[in-house]
Formats: structure tokens, sequence, C-alpha cells
């Protein structure tokens, strides 16, 4: 996967993000920073679930926003 895509327009995406997982903060989404790790990390803290479901759902929402 090329996350430079997600990266790259990373300010316009945090929102759709926001809406995704509404108990991110903005400073969770200002950490995370587009990069695929930190956020599944932050995913993961704030929702309290495991790595793969984390690694999932951040997949999904890259898949969505790449085409």
């Amino acid at each position: 996967m090329n996350w430079d895509i997600i990266q790259g327009k990373w300010k316009q995406l945090k929102g759709d993000a926001q809406t995704k997982w509404g108990e991110l903060t903005d400073d969770d989404l200002d950490r995370a920073e587009g990069d695929r790790e930190k956020l599944v990390g932050v995913v993961q803290e704030r929702y309290g679930i495991a790595k793969d479901q984390a690694e999932r759902e951040v997949d999904e929402f890259y898949h969505k926003h790449s085409a």
C-alpha cells in the first residue's frame, strides 16, 4: 500500500477520519499525521480494540480514500 496518498491529503482527510472514528480528538489525528502505524495505534488505544481489528479499519479507510 502506498500511504503517501493519505499523508499528502491528511489535512483534508482528517474530517473523514473524525467521522469514521468519532472518539478521536484533533490531537489524536494530528499525532497520527496520516501515518498508517500511528493511526492504527491511536485507533487501537482510543477504542480499546485488538491491533488486527484496528489495522482492518485503517486499511478500509485507506481503500475508501485512495481511489
